[in-house]
Formats: C-alpha cells, structure tokens, sequence
C-alpha cells in the first residue's frame, strides 16, 4: 500500500526536485512554507533583516524568537542547555509521545510543534550547506535522518489530529509540513547525488584529497571483471553507502515519497546497467539497422550481445537483485522487489528485441550457429526469471511474469528460426547442380562445406534436438534416428548429400574417374564421422558400416574398369601360344598394347587425386598386388621369345619393378608421361 496517504499536506508541485545545483547551494522559497529567520540567518543576512521574497506567512518577533531558540537547541552545542531551553531530544520526546499517544488524546502545544519544526529547519539547512556532519551517528542511525523520520510521523499524526483540523494548530500543521517538504527535497537530492556516486561521501570525509576518477556509473568496473570470465560481480556500493541509502529510502516512503524514491532508484539503476553493458561492448540497435548489417557486421553483434546477455542475466540481475533486497528491506521489501521487476523487464524486454531483429534477416545456412547461440542464451534466462520469481514472498509480480511470457516467445521465435535454417541447407544441396566436374576426382566443395557444416552443428546437438522437437517437419524421416528428431534431420542431410555426388560422378565420362571421385568423397564422409563423437554418436555405426561397404564397392569397380583389361593383356588365352608354339607376332602386340596401357593410365591416372593418404596408399597396394605379380609372370615366361637386343629393348619397355614405380606415382595429381625403362 502507497504510505503516501500518510502525509496530508504534501504540495503537488514538489515533483522536480532531484538535482542539486551544485554553484548554488540555496532551495527556491515556494519548497517552503515558513522558513523565517532561519532562510535570512543561511543567507548570511543580518538577524533584524526581512527578506523581500514573497512568503507565505509574516514572521512575527514569537516565531523569529522560537527559530533562535531552535538553533541554539538544535546546534549540538552547550549554548542551549546553560540557557536552560529544551534542546532538540527534550522536543523530540514531546513529539514522540503525542504521535505514540494520539488514541489516548495525549496533545501537543503549538509552540512546541514550531520549536520542533524550526529545529528541523535548521538541520537541514547545515546539512544542505555542508557534507562534513551531516551523517553524523546519533545512536543507531544518523541524527538528520531521524529528525526527518520524527517531523514526517508528526504530519502524519497532525493531518489526524482533531485539534489540527478544528483549526487550533492550522499555523502549526502548515509550519510542520513546510519543514517536511524542505526536508524532503534535501533528502531527494542527497539520495540521487548517493546514486550516482556512491563514493561522494568518501571524498568529503577525506577532506577533499585528490581520488582517481571515480565518475563511471556504478556497474561498469562489475561488467569489466565479469567479462574475463567471472561471475562475481563486485557490490555496485559500498556497504556503509547502503546503508545510507536504505536509511534515506525508509525516511522518504514513511514520509509518502515513494514514487520520488523509487523511480530515481530505478533510474540509475537503469543507467548503471546500461554502462555496464556498454563496458562489454554492447550498444543499443533498432531493428532497421540489424536488418540493414552485413552478415560479417551482424555476426560479431551477436557474438557481443550473447557475452552482455549472458552478464546480464548471471551476474547483473543478481546484482541487482541484491541491492533492491538491501536498500529496501524489512516492511518495504515489496517496494524493492517491484523496481527490481520494472528494471528486469525493462533491460531485458530491450535486449531481447535485437533477437527479433536478427530472426527478421535473410535466412542462411552460416547464421544458423549464431542463432542457436542466442538461443541458448534465452533458453538459459528462463530458469533465473523463474527463481526470482518462486523467491517472491507475495503475489508474482506482473513485470516479471510478462518477462518470462516474452523469454518463452523470444525463444519459440529464435528455435523455429534455427529450424529454418537448418532446412536451408537441404535446400543448397538439392540447388547444386553443376554441370562441371571437380578436376582429378577431387573432393567436392560441397563435401567439404556439409561435412563441416554438420560436424560443427553436431557440437550443438542437445539444443538443435531442443529445436527440432519443438518445430519438427511432418513428412520427414521420423523413425530415421530413433527418438531424436535431429538425428532424423541428420540422416536426411546425408542421404541428399550422397545422392546428389552420385549424380555429379556421372558428369565424369571415364567411369574409372567417377568411382575415384566417389571414393574421395565417401572417404571424406567417413573420415569426419569417424573424427567427430558427437557425429558419429548421432548417425550410429550402422550407417558408417554402410558407407565403409559403399567404398569398398567404387573400389572394385575402379579395379574392374581400369585394371581388367590390362590383366587381359597379361593372360595366355589361346592366342599367343598354339598348338604349343608361341606366336610371336601377337606377342609382340601383346608388349605393345600392355605399354600403352601403362603410359596411358600413368598419364592420366597421374594427374587424378586421392588427397587422403591412406586411401592413397591402399588403392596403390590393391593395384601393385594383382598387376605387378601377373606382369612379373608374363614377362618371365614370353620375354625369352623375342630376339635379344633391339627386338627385346623394343617390345619390352618395363620391368616389373618399373611397373611397380608407374603404380606408385598415380593419384598424385601429376600429369606426366611415362619415361623409357629398360630392363
């Protein structure tokens, strides 16, 4: 409930008071009802002298006494009590009884309430033209702020009072109030400038010796140690400044300054936030420059606002959290808990709104890691609203309900935006059709951008199957990957991957090239399913025991076009020897055919690639084991029959160590012809 009621004569204009002027320390008259001698004798202006500003009362010789005695009383001095005038604690009790009293009619004299007030007065008035005293102890808590308390609870008292309102204390209720109102404009500021520097009160007590610049915002120096990695924030305030400032908020809510207090809390809260934010690098962007950003641009924003959203959810809120408990704490710890709502919602309802700008943008396959960033970051928002919201002791509050209601659509938005894009992928394999083939046999580009595009989408795979569970296509492979349906989506991805290599290796009018080319690209496959556990976890070893059978079959038929008709040449079929007796015409063809050959694969099967050495080296043994031994054989039994010297140097161009040579030099991607050896 508002305490405002409490206090019956507070003046509507009293609403702008929240900076000091720091050149001139004097308050505008009109905040005050009666200020007397009192204004003349801060002015320095001689005691017998009338101020010519216009007043809303005359101050008569009793009223001019009564703030001369309250200066002497109220001055800590010895002055009062050797004259034997009540000092400030004897008025302080006559005032406490009478509002402790009031059910009991227990009454107080006008005299004393101007007394009281003009004691009031004068404390804030050298508490407004000095910092050095003004906090200074008086028992358990700081002596203007428990006269402020006391003249507050005594308007209040007042504006129930039927004496103050038949008229016997009309002067008084009116002098009473004035005090308040001036009081209260004085705390405001002290409150506002305490907001703001945190550190003021440290500087006047050290008697004005020089300090590092201590004007950032408290908050800042919490973002920049936050951003090496901690998540212990350092207190924006000292706790000797709380203190200070929950006093100050008790003083200005019990007084029905709620409204003053809380939005000029909520205010540099908010802007310590905000610097502490901008520490980290983060500045605030409207939609239409998000969607008008590069991808370059827009990406290193992203990568900006998740490490600020991350600090404002894990270490700012609690931060914050705190403070509000702090400064707010005992009977008005719902006042603490509303401005941290209002301020939750208002710094996090802002930083969420750059997500609905990113998810606005052209949809590609390389912003989906960003996005699935920015949604684990929302996603792990959640769980901190939720706590601060269980932790409340009343009601839910309605801020931090709509902030939850916002985060759960915020991430329903950036889940079916990752979704989307993902799907943009299987849209970029079916749309690449070229028509050229990769020289050499090479691994496809394609190849290489999915196959890394997965294994890095397969670092995510606990949120991506968050995202597919809440947006999963109808009509895709359900059942493919069990009960997750990002390992369906995956499997679906590598089938449209397989099939459209399928169809780029018969641009290849060699069929031999074509399996080469299929064979580069399923060992790539594997070889980054079987490197990644978070992949090969996700496809199972079925489908890498079916992509092993796949590569073994391109190396068969590679060895049945390539190499089967050169072990034709080798074989004795009934034409070289007949009857017993070779013939030597067909076996000198039978040399001739068999060189070509060699020089022709070494020719062109030297320029093909197989960049994976491993593969390399077992398509070159596989070879070198069926040809080298049936050559070695072949030569062993037929070259005898050719004449020595220039018929055998002719006919006979390799041995079998030279063919074994010519085998180890393909795949290399060199196109070289075959030099002369002989034997």
């Amino acid at each position: 409930m508002d305490s405002r009621s409490q206090a019956p004569y507070k003046s509507s204009s009293f609403s702008q008071a929240t900076t000091r002027d720091d050149t001139s320390r004097t308050r505008e008259v009109d905040r005050n009802f009666s200020l007397g001698a009192l204004r003349d004798k801060r002015d320095h202006h001689p005691p017998h002298h009338h101020h010519s500003r216009e007043h809303h009362a005359i101050i008569s010789e009793e009223d001019e006494q009564a703030d001369q005695d309250a200066e002497a009383t109220a001055g800590h001095g010895d002055g009062a009590k050797d004259r034997g005038d009540p000092d400030l604690a004897a008025l302080s009790a006559e005032v406490d009884a009478f509002v402790a009293g009031q059910d009991n009619a227990v009454t107080v004299t006008e005299a004393t309430l101007d007394k009281f007030a003009s004691a009031v007065e004068l404390l804030v008035a050298r508490s407004e033209g000095s910092s050095d005293h003004k906090w200074a102890s008086d028992g358990d808590s700081p002596a203007l702020l428990a006269a402020i308390a006391r003249i507050a609870a005594l308007a209040s008292a007042l504006g129930k009072s039927p004496e103050a309102g038949g008229g016997k204390h009309t002067a008084a209720v009116h002098r009473v109030t004035g005090v308040l109102h001036r009081a209260m404009a004085f705390l405001e500021d002290e409150f506002h400038e305490l907001l703001d520097d945190p550190y003021a009160n440290h500087k006047a007590s050290a008697g004005g010796e020089h300090e590092p610049d201590r004007c950032v915002l408290p908050g800042a120096a919490a973002a920049a140690s936050s951003s090496e990695g901690s998540k212990e924030a350092a207190p924006p305030y000292p706790p000797e400044t709380v203190d200070r400032l929950r006093a100050m908020a008790d003083a200005m809510i019990a007084a029905g300054y709620a409204t003053e207090c809380t939005q000029m809390f909520l205010v540099a809260r908010r802007n310590a936030f905000d610097a502490a934010l901008q520490g980290l690098g983060y500045e605030k962007s409207n939609i239409d420059d998000v969607v008008k950003m590069t991808w370059e641009s827009l990406e290193a924003e992203v990568v900006t606002w998740t490490k600020a959203f991350r600090h404002a959810i894990n270490v700012g809120l609690s931060t914050e959290h705190d403070l509000c408990t702090r400064v707010f704490a005992g009977a008005h710890a719902a006042v603490g808990r509303g401005i941290f709502a209002d301020l939750a919602r208002c710094v996090m309802l802002h930083m969420l709104s750059f997500t609905e700008a990113v998810a606005m943008t052209k949809r590609a396959a390389e912003k989906l890691f960003k996005v699935l960033d920015m949604y684990e970051a929302v996603r792990d928002a959640s769980p901190v609203i939720e706590a601060f919201l269980s932790a409340a002791d009343d009601e839910p509050s309605s801020a931090l309900t709509e902030l939850k209601a916002e985060l759960a659509s915020v991430r329903s938005r950036l889940s079916e935006s990752a979704a989307a894009i993902f799907h943009e992928l299987e849209g970029s394999i079916r749309a690449d059709a070229g028509k050229q083939p990769v020289p050499g046999g090479a691994v496809h580009p394609l190849t290489r951008y999915v196959m890394n595009y997965l294994k890095y989408a397969c670092e995510y795979n606990a949120t991506l199957e968050q995202v597919f569970r809440e947006h999963h296509r109808r009509g895709s492979h359900g059942d493919a990957g069990g009960d997750n349906p990002f390992s369906a989506q995956l499997m679906e991805v590598m089938e449209l991957l397989h099939g459209n290599l399928e169809a780029k290796s018969r641009l290849y009018k060699d069929p031999s090239l074509s399996n080469i080319f299929l064979m580069n690209n399923g060992r790539y496959m594997l070889q980054k399913i079987r490197g990644s556990a978070e992949i090969n976890a996700m496809l199972g070893e079925a489908w890498a025991r079916k992509q092993s059978t796949n590569l073994r079959q391109y190396h068969k038929n590679y060895q049945r076009e390539t190499w089967s008709r050169v072990l034709s040449m080798l074989r004795d079929d009934g034409v070289i020897t007949v009857k017993g007796h070779v013939q030597k015409p067909v076996l000198k063809e039978r040399f001739k055919q068999f060189n070509a050959a060699m020089d022709e694969i070494h020719r062109t099967q030297g320029a093909w690639v197989v960049s994976d050495e491993q593969l390399q080296s077992e398509l070159r043994v596989s070879i070198a084991a069926v040809v080298v031994p049936a050559y070695r054989s072949f030569l062993g039994r037929f070259s005898q029959h050719l004449s020595a010297g220039r018929q055998t140097e002719k006919y006979v161009k390799l041995s079998a160590e030279d063919v074994e040579t010519i085998i180890d030099e393909l795949f290399d991607g060199n196109a070289t012809s075959m030099v002369r050896r002989r034997t």
